[in-house]
This record gives structure tokens, C-alpha cells and sequence, in this order.
């Protein structure tokens, strides 16, 4: 009896937890869970964004709950091979295909990497390659590619593993590794979008493209940081302040960093209200942000309806990377706007997108675990993406100066700040700043337009990212 009491106490949460040497991992990460509730519920900062993903969060650190295995989604092997890393029959094909090696080449065939995934065959020729590609086809192709010396696994595999082992944060989290949640979203926002502003307005395009500064100043920071170019990618796309976005990319490119690129991007979109107001004092001047705009012109059916699908040929014939994220926001616009798809407008923007909301932010958040998170290179991330934003909103400000001086005092730069995206809270926050100087000046429609075309451009820029480093 006492040793099945002893045994009992020690399958506890508490020992598990205590049981550790980074116990105090988990005890820094319930702050910053409980800080994220507190942001959502108490100051109502983005509740349906934060509140899943903090959720995720707990899950994924309640000790010995083990409820989620990101190991199953690896994109590559790691060569030392672990039982608890790589699972069954994956870790054993692994091990024959580099004991054949070594028994045909001798020990000198190959090294490994420090990212232990990449080998390094050592002076091998023509014949001798083909030969090595032979025995992996023979004892690792049923399971992966090898690719430049990196072993990949195929996705399959992958969903193999999930299926045989995972639970159910490892099956939700399928959505997000194969991109779909991010183009349900994707659906759902382009349904409750309304394109009017920028199809009246088309000049506010420019205002949208401005505020992409953001993305490439942390691009390049992320570099400087001692990011590869695709997790400086994943990083700079925090700028863009679209988090379906961000996530299809860093899915992509980075996917170790997925936790901390989404939860810093939505967190800081929950923030727009904060960071931005300050840099819009700034940077305008009273009199600028007092100006005025002319009422939009009407805009016929006729051109609503042509919108997406010309956006859509555009962007596909140009950068084909970025097809599907807009191809997914441009046709929720054609289902709320050609009048006819009444029903399918409404479960889009209600059922679809909520549905969808909970499984990503659940699935997100469980990527921050303790160990992945609590890293300097988070620390990065963050400082980084508060960096994006701020910048995004200076340069659409900027843009929106520049374009205020050529229309002779017709625009007003406050709008050029609702260029970062993050529809429409953006638009909202050019509106407030404006009507603390005038209340009776209405900045909201005008400020769509470029928060609309910040949609646009944020997924343009992903789809650059992706041309040029997946």
C-alpha cells in the first residue's frame, strides 16, 4: 500500500513539476499566461484571439499532462536519434540507413551539422552519390526525401505518426502545420471586409505598401540578430499585423518559432491602441490632424464584384507564392458582395471564423511550451515585432505626409497609420486620434482603404518571402 501511495504522489502535477531542473520555466510561463488572460478578459485587448491562445498555452505547460508532441511534426530527423524524439519505425529506418552507409563507405562517409539534421557527405563522387541515394531510397523512402543532405520528412510520415500517436492538440494542430486555418480566416475576414473604400480611394493602396516597412526593417534586424533568412522572414511578417498571416508563413519557414511569432504578433495587434497614438502625435501636426477628407464616391456592384477576382489574376500572375491567402481573402469578398451567397457570407463571417479562431489560437498557443519559449531567442522575437509595428506605423504616417503634401492638404497622414493591417481596430484607433482634435471630423471610411490594402500588401509580402526562401 505505501508503495503504491508513493507511486501515486509521484505521477502528481506537483512532483512532476518540482521533479525538474527547469521547474521555474513553468512558473514564469504562468505569468505570462495569466498576463494574457488579464489582457483579454480585464482590458478586452483582442479577447478572441488572446484568450485561445493563452488557453493553448496552459495546456501545453501543465506538467506531466504531455498533451501535445511537436516532435511528430519535425520537418527533418534529428541524425542522434532519440526514442522519445523520433518514434518506432522512424527511428529505427533512420539508424539502418546510417549503419549501411558506414558499413559500404567506412565511419569518414559523412558529419553532421550542428542543427543535427544536415549531412555532410565528405568527398564523394558522381557515382558514389548516386549510390548513397540508392540505400536511402531503399531503407528511408518510404518515409522521407533527402534534399542537399537534409533528411526531410515527408508529410505522409507525418500524419502518420499524428494518427497512430497524437491526441487531440496533436490532430488540431494539423491545421495549422498544413495551412489551413490560416486560409478559413483568411475566408471569414475577406467576407466582413469592405473593399469600398479602397475601390473609391485607389490612392490609399500606396498608404498600405508604406506601411510594409515594418516588415522589411525587421527583416533585416532579424538578420542582424543572427537569424537565417527564413526565420528573419517569419519574424518581419509580425509587421505586417496579420496573424493568419504570419502563422502560414512561419509554418512554412520557421516552424520552431511559430509560438512566439503568433503569440507576439496578436498580442501586439491587441496593443495597436497603445503603441500607435503616441507615434501619430509625433509625427503629424495639429493642423494635419485636423484636415478633413471629401466623402468617398459610391461604388457600383458592378466594380465591387470585379475587384477580387482583378485582385486575385494580378496577384497570381505576379507572385503565384501569394495565390492562396489572397485567392482565400478575395473570394469571402465574393460571397458578401456578388448578392447572391447570402447564407454562405454569414456562416463565413460567424460560424467558419469562430470555429476556426478557437482551433487556431488552442493549437498556437500549445506550441509555446516552456522549453521552446523561454529562449533569448524570444526575447528577439518580441523586441523585433514591437520594433515592426512601430516602424509600420511610422512609415504608413510618413506615406500618408508625403501623400497630404502632393494632394495639397486633401489627405489626412492619420490614415496612413490604419496601413498596418489588423482591419479594422487600425482604422478605429486613425479615427479616435483624429476626433480628439476635431470631433466632428469622421476618419473611419477613409482609413479603410489602406487598412484593407495593408491586407493585401502584408500577404503579398509573405508571398515574397516564400518565393524567395521556402
Amino acid at each position: 500500500m505505501l508503495d503504491a501511495i508513493k507511486t501515486f504522489l509521484a505521477t502528481t502535477g506537483i512532483a512532476q513539476l518540482f521533479g525538474e531542473d527547469n521547474w521555474w520555466q513553468y512558473l514564469v510561463m504562468y505569468v505570462i499566461i495569466g498576463a494574457l488572460f488579464y489582457l483579454a478578459i480585464v482590458k478586452k485587448f483582442e479577447p478572441l484571439l488572446l484568450m485561445p491562445i493563452a488557453f493553448g498555452m496552459l495546456l501545453a505547460n501543465l506538467p506531466g499532462a504531455n498533451l501535445i508532441h511537436l516532435d511528430y511534426f519535425f520537418d527533418t530527423f534529428y541524425i542522434d536519434v532519440k526514442d522519445s524524439a523520433i518514434v518506432g519505425e522512424l527511428a529505427y529506418e533512420m539508424n539502418l540507413f546510417l549503419d549501411t552507409l558506414k558499413a559500404i563507405f567506412g565511419e569518414g562517409i559523412y558529419t553532421i551539422t550542428e542543427d543535427a539534421c544536415t549531412l555532410n557527405f565528405q568527398n564523394l563522387s558522381a557515382g558514389e552519390m548516386s549510390a548513397v541515394e540508392i540505400i536511402f531510397k531503399e531503407t528511408l523512402g518510404d518515409f522521407a526525401k533527402l534534399n542537399d543532405g537534409a533528411i526531410q520528412i515527408k508529410m505522409t510520415t507525418m500524419i502518420k505518426q499524428v494518427v497512430n500517436y497524437g491526441g487531440l492538440l496533436d490532430f488540431l494542430y494539423l491545421g495549422v502545420k498544413l495551412g489551413i486555418y490560416p486560409c478559413l480566416i483568411f475566408i471569414g475576414i475577406g467576407a466582413m471586409t469592405d473593399f469600398s473604400p479602397l475601390i473609391s480611394n485607389p490612392k490609399s493602396i500606396f498608404l498600405g505598401g508604406a506601411a510594409q516597412l515594418g516588415v522589411f526593417a525587421a527583416f533585416a534586424g532579424a538578420l542582424l540578430l543572427g537569424f537565417d533568412a527564413q526565420e528573419a522572414a517569419s519574424i518581419g511578417i509580425i509587421g505586417g499585423a496579420d496573424g493568419p498571416t504570419a502563422i502560414n508563413t512561419t509554418k512554412e519557414l520557421a516552424p520552431h518559432l511559430l509560438g512566439a511569432i503568433a503569440i507576439a504578433a496578436y498580442s501586439y495587434m491587441a496593443l495597436i491602441p497603445l503603441i500607435q497614438p503616441p507615434f501619430m502625435r509625433l509625427l503629424t501636426t495639429k493642423e494635419e490632424r485636423k484636415i478633413k477628407m471629401e466623402s468617398l464616391g459610391t461604388v457600383s456592384k458592378l466594380e465591387k464584384v470585379l475587384f477580387p477576382l482583378l485582385v486575385l489574376f494580378i496577384v497570381a500572375i505576379i507572385l503565384p507564392d501569394a495565390t492562396v491567402l489572397v485567392g482565400c481573402l478575395m473570394f469571402g469578398n465574393l460571397l458578401n458582395v456578388c448578392g447572391v451567397t447570402d447564407r454562405l457570407s454569414q456562416t463565413a463571417q460567424n460560424g467558419l471564423i469562430n470555429v476556426v479562431t478557437i482551433f487556431l489560437g488552442i493549437s498556437v498557443g500549445a506550441t509555446a511550451t516552456a522549453e521552446a519559449f523561454l529562449a533569448w531567442s524570444t526575447v528577439k522575437i518580441i523586441v523585433l515585432g514591437l520594433t515592426a509595428f512601430v516602424l509600420a506605423t511610422i512609415g504608413g504616417l510618413l506615406g500618408g505626409k508625403i501623400m497630404c503634401k502632393l494632394t495639397k492638404g486633401k489627405i489626412n497622414p492619420l490614415i496612413g497609420s490604419a496601413g498596418v493591417s489588423a482591419v479594422p481596430m487600425a482604422a478605429r484607433v486613425a479615427q479616435k486620434v483624429g476626433q480628439q482634435e476635431d470631433p466632428s471630423n469622421f476618419l473611419l471610411m477613409h482609413a479603410m482603404g489602406p487598412n484593407v490594402a495593408g491586407v493585401i500588401g502584408s500577404a503579398i509580402c509573405a508571398g515574397v518571402f516564400l518565393a524567395l526562401f521556402n
